[in-house]
């Protein structure tokens, strides 16, 4: 499968999901929620069952990816992404730097997590795409609470909606195959500044999790 005819796919399964009329969740509370255990917090779904609008959740929202495991992870903020089916599997995709910290943890432990928070806490979780966990403790200065899924993937207390993810496959972008001229130059910027090409990453999706 080419990067067009990838890039193809998943623009038309991100609208699909866009256009659900599923009912949407009433509103959540939050109180207590730094005592509570996963399983107090959280309750599972079928990936399917998703009834969020993916673009308005990876463009207003934001995304925060966080890769590795309780005994080290770090977490980054993406506004690049989303879900669809790749290989008759549901999976998640994201665009990232290839100097990002996180996308070097994804490639050595291969698990991570896709993480949606309320407006409420932006500015806790906007701290992690403000440093890199390379050369900073940035993920010991947020105010969120860390927590891991019953897989011992990591995500936050405070988040609405996890999806956890198990790396399938990477594209490194190959700039004789991007068309859109936007995307040239964002891609080209993007390689001067760090010397490497964007990777687009996939990760089977192994479990969603809603707010109780």
């Amino acid at each position: 499968m080419t990067m067009k005819s990838v890039a193809i796919l998943f623009v038309a399964l991100s609208a699909a999901v866009a256009c659900s009329n599923a009912p949407r969740q009433t509103a959540i509370s939050y109180e207590g929620v730094k005592e509570k255990s996963f399983d107090e917090l959280f309750r599972p779904i079928s990936p399917d069952s998703i009834d969020r609008n993916i673009i308005s959740l990876a463009q207003k929202e934001f995304i925060v990816i966080t890769a590795g495991r309780e005994n080290h992870y770090n977490a980054m903020v993406a506004s690049d992404g989303g879900l669809g089916v790749l290989m008759s599997k549901p999976v998640t995709f994201c665009g990232l730097r290839g100097s990002r910290y996180t996308l070097e943890v994804i490639l050595k432990d291969s698990v991570y997590t896709f993480t949606f928070f309320d407006e409420q806490f932006k500015n806790d979780f906007i701290i992690f795409g403000q440093q890199s966990g390379r050369s900073s403790q940035k993920m010991k200065q947020t105010n969120l609470t860390a927590v891991a899924t019953p897989s011992g993937r990591m995500t936050f207390k405070e988040a609405k909606l996890v999806v956890e993810c198990t790396l399938a496959q990477t594209h490194t972008v190959n700039p004789d195959e991007v068309y859109a001229e936007h995307n040239k130059k964002f891609f080209a910027d993007a390689y001067k500044e760090v010397g490497s090409w964007h990777k687009i990453v996939f990760g089977d999706i192994s479990a969603v999790w809603v707010r109780k």
